[in-house]
């Protein structure tokens, strides 16, 4: 059981990234997914999620209005696009899937490797 995100880079301020995240061993459609990011220094914090139909995403504050999670379950891949980059933006994004949808990390029970994004001032 693999989750693999990809799609990070080196981006100006103002740009756009759209980050991917694969699914394999299994499928996850019956699950949550979940993006979550985390900067030099700092620690681990919520991005984004989505329920497993899709029907319901939230988002951290700090990123509503610029970043967009959807998922393609017949695809068994959940994405990210990231619109408005901010420097502050800058961090290790990490693809998750849970049984439910949650802003938490500790609930999710799967994690994959991150992706490096960084976002020149």
């Amino acid at each position: 059981v693999q989750l693999q995100a990809s799609g990070g880079g080196l981006v100006q301020a103002g740009g756009s990234l759209r980050l991917s995240c694969a699914a394999s061993g299994r499928t996850f459609s019956s699950y949550a997914r979940g993006w979550f990011r985390q900067a030099p220094g700092r620690e681990r914090e919520f991005v984004a999620a989505i329920s497993w139909a899709g029907g319901t995403t939230y988002y951290a504050d700090s990123v509503k209005g610029r970043f967009t999670i959807s998922r393609d379950n017949a695809k068994n891949m959940v994405y990210l696009q990231m619109n408005s980059l901010k420097p502050e933006d800058t961090a290790v994004y990490y693809c998750a899937a849970s049984t439910g949808t949650s802003r938490v990390g500790r609930e999710y029970e799967y994690w994959g490797q991150g992706t490096l994004v960084t976002v020149s001032s």
